[in-house]
């Protein structure tokens, strides 16, 4: 599967931004979807999950309450709502398709990786 994210863009601190990431083939459906961010200087980090269905979702902390991942597997993409953001939310943020629901939050477990779509929030 190949992945293509966009959405990404420069805003000021408190406002929104939702991420896109299409995916090609016809298996989107089977894939589990994460995405992670990494700043500058920075190692890439786990942000967000969803399972295949769409009804399992998990986040990192620093995210959790101000972000929601959400699919739809009819247009081959998942999303990621960004609200409230914050300076320390800047970063390249790329999807990534997994084949299970295990060990989410490590890049490891994804096989597949888009191109990453630049977030920055200035204060």
């Amino acid at each position: 599967v190949q992945l293509q994210a966009s959405g990404g863009g420069l805003v000021q601190a408190g406002a929104s931004l939702r991420l896109s990431c299409v995916a090609s083939g016809r298996t989107f459906r089977s894939y589990v979807m994460g995405w992670f961010r990494q700043a500058p200087g920075k190692e890439r980090e786990f942000v967000a999950v969803i399972g295949q269905s769409g009804e399992t979702r998990y986040y990192t902390d620093s995210v959790r309450g101000r972000s929601t991942i959400s699919r739809d597997n009819a247009k081959n993409t998942v999303y990621l709502q960004m609200n409230i953001l914050k300076p320390e939310d800047t970063a390249i943020y790329y999807c990534a398709a997994g084949e299970r629901f295990s060990g989410v939050t490590m890049a490891s477990t994804y096989a597949h990786w888009g191109q990453g779509t630049q977030v920055t929030v200035s204060s």
